[in-house]
Protein backbone atom coordinates (compact mmCIF):
# COMPACT_ATOMS: atom_id res chain seq x y z
CA UNK A 1 0.00 0.00 0.00
CA UNK A 2 1.56 3.48 -1.19
CA UNK A 3 1.19 6.72 1.39
CA UNK A 4 -0.62 8.03 -0.52
CA UNK A 5 -3.50 5.55 -0.04
CA UNK A 6 -2.50 5.19 3.84
CA UNK A 7 -3.38 9.05 4.04
CA UNK A 8 -6.05 8.66 2.83
CA UNK A 9 -7.66 6.00 5.28
CA UNK A 10 -6.01 8.74 7.61
CA UNK A 11 -7.82 11.77 6.38
CA UNK A 12 -11.37 9.53 6.59
CA UNK A 13 -10.55 8.55 10.39
CA UNK A 14 -10.14 12.24 11.19
CA UNK A 15 -13.01 13.26 10.12
CA UNK A 16 -15.29 10.63 9.94
CA UNK A 17 -15.94 9.80 6.43
CA UNK A 18 -17.54 6.96 5.00
CA UNK A 19 -14.56 5.17 3.05
CA UNK A 20 -14.79 2.25 0.33
CA UNK A 21 -11.60 0.02 0.19
CA UNK A 22 -10.59 -1.79 -2.43
CA UNK A 23 -8.73 -4.88 -1.98
CA UNK A 24 -10.16 -7.71 -4.50
CA UNK A 25 -9.14 -8.61 -7.89
CA UNK A 26 -12.56 -7.77 -9.15
CA UNK A 27 -13.52 -3.75 -8.19
CA UNK A 28 -17.21 -5.00 -8.08
CA UNK A 29 -16.59 -6.00 -4.49
CA UNK A 30 -15.01 -3.76 -2.27
CA UNK A 31 -15.39 -2.62 1.62
CA UNK A 32 -17.07 0.92 2.94
CA UNK A 33 -17.34 1.92 6.34
CA UNK A 34 -15.49 3.90 8.83
CA UNK A 35 -12.21 3.34 9.85
CA UNK A 36 -11.80 2.88 13.91
CA UNK A 37 -8.07 1.93 13.76
CA UNK A 38 -5.08 1.12 11.83
CA UNK A 39 -1.28 -0.11 12.75
CA UNK A 40 0.94 -0.96 10.37
CA UNK A 41 -0.78 -3.90 9.33
CA UNK A 42 -4.16 -3.90 8.68
CA UNK A 43 -6.87 -1.01 9.29
CA UNK A 44 -10.04 -1.80 11.20
CA UNK A 45 -13.53 -0.19 9.32
CA UNK A 46 -17.25 -0.47 10.82
CA UNK A 47 -18.54 -1.60 7.84
CA UNK A 48 -22.05 -0.95 6.44
CA UNK A 49 -24.03 -3.23 3.63
CA UNK A 50 -25.89 -2.36 0.86
CA UNK A 51 -28.83 -1.34 2.96
CA UNK A 52 -26.22 1.18 4.51
CA UNK A 53 -26.73 -0.15 7.89
CA UNK A 54 -23.52 -2.10 10.15
CA UNK A 55 -23.03 -4.66 9.42
CA UNK A 56 -19.31 -5.64 11.79
CA UNK A 57 -16.01 -5.03 12.26
CA UNK A 58 -13.87 -5.64 9.31
CA UNK A 59 -10.28 -6.06 9.48
CA UNK A 60 -8.48 -5.51 6.09
CA UNK A 61 -4.44 -6.33 5.82
CA UNK A 62 -3.07 -2.80 4.23
CA UNK A 63 -0.68 -4.48 1.67
CA UNK A 64 -3.68 -5.81 -0.21
CA UNK A 65 -5.50 -2.45 -0.73
CA UNK A 66 -5.19 -0.76 -4.05
CA UNK A 67 -7.49 1.79 -4.09
CA UNK A 68 -9.31 4.42 -1.20
CA UNK A 69 -12.46 6.41 -2.27
CA UNK A 70 -13.51 8.91 0.18
CA UNK A 71 -15.74 11.15 -2.33
CA UNK A 72 -17.83 9.49 -4.76
CA UNK A 73 -21.54 9.55 -5.74
CA UNK A 74 -21.43 5.70 -4.90
CA UNK A 75 -20.73 6.94 -1.27
CA UNK A 76 -23.44 9.71 -1.44
CA UNK A 77 -25.85 7.20 -1.74
CA UNK A 78 -24.82 5.09 0.84
CA UNK A 79 -24.64 8.31 3.08
CA UNK A 80 -28.17 8.91 1.97
CA UNK A 81 -29.26 5.57 2.39
CA UNK A 82 -27.58 5.16 5.92
CA UNK A 83 -29.99 8.54 7.16
CA UNK A 84 -32.60 6.44 6.35
CA UNK A 85 -31.18 3.14 8.52
CA UNK A 86 -31.04 5.66 11.24
CA UNK A 87 -34.29 7.21 11.27
CA UNK A 88 -36.23 4.15 11.10
CA UNK A 89 -34.42 2.06 13.50
CA UNK A 90 -31.95 -0.91 12.04
CA UNK A 91 -28.79 0.86 11.97
CA UNK A 92 -27.09 -0.73 14.26
CA UNK A 93 -29.17 -4.09 14.79
CA UNK A 94 -25.80 -5.71 16.57
CA UNK A 95 -25.12 -2.57 18.69
CA UNK A 96 -21.43 -2.11 17.76
CA UNK A 97 -21.42 1.46 18.31
CA UNK A 98 -21.66 0.98 21.88
CA UNK A 99 -19.45 -1.84 22.10
CA UNK A 100 -16.81 0.45 20.29
CA UNK A 101 -17.45 3.02 23.36
CA UNK A 102 -16.13 0.41 26.10
CA UNK A 103 -13.40 -1.33 23.18
CA UNK A 104 -10.43 0.19 21.88
CA UNK A 105 -8.56 -0.46 18.79
CA UNK A 106 -4.92 -0.30 17.58
CA UNK A 107 -3.37 0.09 21.08
CA UNK A 108 -2.16 -3.38 20.51
CA UNK A 109 -2.06 -5.40 16.91
CA UNK A 110 -5.88 -5.38 15.62
CA UNK A 111 -5.51 -9.05 14.05
CA UNK A 112 -4.00 -10.22 17.56
CA UNK A 113 -6.77 -8.62 19.57
CA UNK A 114 -9.67 -9.27 17.23
CA UNK A 115 -8.58 -13.16 17.22
CA UNK A 116 -7.46 -13.64 21.21
CA UNK A 117 -11.41 -11.33 21.81
CA UNK A 118 -13.33 -14.02 19.41
CA UNK A 119 -11.05 -17.36 20.59
CA UNK A 120 -11.90 -16.48 24.12
CA UNK A 121 -15.97 -15.60 23.54
CA UNK A 122 -16.05 -18.36 21.27
CA UNK A 123 -17.59 -15.45 18.48
CA UNK A 124 -18.02 -16.66 14.95
CA UNK A 125 -15.24 -15.17 13.16
CA UNK A 126 -15.23 -15.16 8.87
CA UNK A 127 -11.49 -15.16 7.67
CA UNK A 128 -10.13 -14.26 4.19
CA UNK A 129 -7.24 -15.44 2.90
CA UNK A 130 -4.34 -14.46 0.18
CA UNK A 131 -5.42 -17.45 -1.75
CA UNK A 132 -8.52 -18.11 -1.80
CA UNK A 133 -10.23 -14.48 -1.16
CA UNK A 134 -11.14 -13.84 -4.89
CA UNK A 135 -12.83 -17.08 -4.51
CA UNK A 136 -14.16 -17.55 -0.84
CA UNK A 137 -13.74 -17.14 3.14
CA UNK A 138 -13.95 -19.03 6.02
CA UNK A 139 -16.68 -18.97 8.14
CA UNK A 140 -16.63 -20.77 12.09
CA UNK A 141 -15.25 -20.57 14.90
CA UNK A 142 -11.57 -20.89 16.60
CA UNK A 143 -10.31 -24.32 17.89
CA UNK A 144 -6.52 -22.96 18.75
CA UNK A 145 -4.90 -19.87 18.49
CA UNK A 146 -0.85 -19.01 18.80
CA UNK A 147 1.33 -16.05 17.89
CA UNK A 148 2.01 -17.79 14.41
CA UNK A 149 -1.44 -18.99 13.25
CA UNK A 150 -4.62 -20.57 14.13
CA UNK A 151 -7.55 -23.82 13.95
CA UNK A 152 -10.55 -23.07 12.28
CA UNK A 153 -13.75 -25.30 12.76
CA UNK A 154 -15.48 -23.80 9.14
CA UNK A 155 -18.38 -25.13 7.67
CA UNK A 156 -19.00 -26.06 4.21
CA UNK A 157 -21.95 -24.64 3.28
CA UNK A 158 -22.58 -27.18 0.68
CA UNK A 159 -21.61 -30.46 2.52
CA UNK A 160 -22.66 -29.84 5.91
CA UNK A 161 -22.24 -33.62 6.96
CA UNK A 162 -19.60 -32.68 9.54
CA UNK A 163 -17.21 -29.55 10.49
CA UNK A 164 -13.89 -28.96 8.59
CA UNK A 165 -10.58 -28.06 10.42
CA UNK A 166 -8.44 -25.86 8.70
CA UNK A 167 -4.55 -24.59 9.75
CA UNK A 168 -4.44 -20.87 8.65
CA UNK A 169 -0.95 -18.68 9.12
CA UNK A 170 -1.70 -15.20 10.32
CA UNK A 171 0.80 -13.74 7.60
CA UNK A 172 -2.06 -15.38 5.39
CA UNK A 173 -4.83 -13.47 6.55
CA UNK A 174 -5.88 -10.73 4.38
CA UNK A 175 -9.63 -10.15 5.81
CA UNK A 176 -11.27 -10.78 8.68
CA UNK A 177 -14.74 -10.29 9.52
CA UNK A 178 -16.83 -10.17 13.10
CA UNK A 179 -19.91 -9.42 15.08
CA UNK A 180 -21.91 -8.77 11.15
CA UNK A 181 -24.90 -10.95 9.59
CA UNK A 182 -22.07 -13.46 7.91
CA UNK A 183 -20.43 -14.59 11.15
CA UNK A 184 -23.92 -14.48 13.08
CA UNK A 185 -25.32 -16.52 10.22
CA UNK A 186 -22.42 -18.73 10.73
CA UNK A 187 -23.53 -19.27 14.38
CA UNK A 188 -26.75 -20.28 13.92
CA UNK A 189 -26.00 -23.24 11.14
CA UNK A 190 -23.41 -24.27 13.49
CA UNK A 191 -25.29 -24.21 16.49
CA UNK A 192 -28.65 -25.71 14.85
CA UNK A 193 -26.83 -28.63 12.77
CA UNK A 194 -23.63 -29.51 15.53
CA UNK A 195 -24.16 -27.60 18.81
CA UNK A 196 -21.10 -26.17 18.47
CA UNK A 197 -19.58 -24.62 20.39
CA UNK A 198 -21.24 -26.80 23.01
CA UNK A 199 -22.95 -25.29 25.76
CA UNK A 200 -22.06 -26.58 29.25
Amino acid sequence: MNNELKQELIFAKQNNELVAIYNFASDDTFTVGYVVAMDSLFVLILGLDMDSKINGLNAVRLTSIHDVKRDNDYLLNVKIREQNAKKYGYYDVWKLEQFLTSTKYGQQPILIQMLTEAFEQEEPIVIGTKEFKDRDDFDGYLASLDAVKLTLNYLNFEDLSSLWTRDILLADIDYLRVKGMQAHNSATILKEIFNFPEQN
